[in-house]
């Protein structure tokens, strides 16, 4: 796929990502911004997110976003959904309907494609890297290629994820030949937190819980948390993944309240256990590493109703 097959004619044209918005679907989205911005200069280009966190400020044009998802296009020729199926796109899902074409690229295996052109590889490290893909190489900038790279190296926890294949160490390394200083960005957008966050990571981990004879770790920020330390849902970045790194885990839990009775649940696997299958049941999805899902009850009903499919997915690995 080249993206400049896709757009001939196309005078508006809108990018968005999914809610909550992570490092993969920022980088995605304002590489791809920047990049159509570049190139197509009569046309209308706009990009609309929910309030990325604040790590992400050091991408240029980051404030174009409209985060208040207002456009003065009655219809786009064409608008591309990024780093995700139209269901979680939420405000601006509306546009991509309503647009003239849709265009969805991702890597996500639980996304089966919500345009007219699709673009859905689940073996690519990150949706930036197939944003990559589709440019032109000879176009991208400085600014484009750190976009790209944050969007990388997210996804796959500093190129150490299973996610990450040669195509993305070579990728990489050809990004960083722009020029840009890609061990600040690695320390600033990704092992950097604020006080605040590393008070809730410190909290999160002193009340996870071991159980499943220590292969099954779980942890949850409630609401009354995060008021009391004066934090946001954004505050929670890496607290999984810090959990999943526990010796004789195989998957992680880790969950925080939305809503009454609501919680929202990020899943993590070593290898064991396919938590994208897991998600799916409950209207998630994502890789078989890494998943999440939005669920109903207390903690305690969370909790037994992951717990049934994931021993049952430890029971039959172990077996084979």
């Amino acid at each position: 796929m080249r993206i400049s097959d896709e757009l001939q004619g196309a005078a508006t044209i809108g990018i968005s990502g999914h809610i909550r918005p992570d490092g993969d679907c920022v980088g995605s989205c304002m590489s791809l911004y920047m990049y159509l911005k570049k190139e197509y200069k009569d046309a209308v280009i706009e990009v609309f997110l929910e309030e990325p966190p604040s790590v992400f400020e050091c991408i240029r044009d980051i404030k174009e976003i409209r985060t208040d998802f207002k456009t003065d296009v009655d219809r786009f020729d064409v608008f591309i959904a990024l780093d995700t199926g139209k269901e979680r796109m939420g405000e601006a899902e509306k546009f991509f309907d309503r647009a003239v074409k849709k265009i969805n690229i991702d890597h996500h295996i639980s996304n089966t494609g919500s345009g007219d052109v699709n673009y859905i590889d689940p073996q690519a490290s990150s949706t930036a890297e197939l944003v990559y893909r589709v440019l032109e190489e000879d176009k991208i900038d400085a600014e484009i290629a750190k976009a790209i790279y944050i969007g990388i190296i997210h996804d796959t926890g500093v190129l150490k994820y299973s996610n990450t294949t040669p195509e993305t160490l070579i990728t990489a390394g050809k990004l960083i030949s722009y020029g840009f200083d890609f061990s600040e960005i690695i320390e600033k957008t990704f092992y950097e937190k604020t006080y605040v966050q590393t008070l809730l990571l410190g909290r999160a981990l002193l009340e996870s819980i071991q159980f499943m004879d220590g292969k099954c770790i779980v942890s949850a920020i409630h609401q009354r948390t995060l008021d009391f330390y004066q934090a946001s849902t954004k505050d929670l970045e890496g607290i999984v993944s810090q959990l999943n790194m526990t010796k004789g885990v195989e998957c992680t839990i880790f969950m925080y309240q939305t809503g009454t009775m609501e919680y929202k649940v990020s899943l993590r696997s070593k290898g064991l256990v396919d938590v994208a299958k897991i998600a799916v049941l409950f209207g998630g999805g994502g890789h078989v590493r890494a998943s999440g899902c939005t669920m109903n009850g207390n903690f305690h009903d969370v909790v037994n109703n992951l717990s049934l499919h994931i021993e049952n997915q430890l029971k039959q690995n172990a077996t084979v």
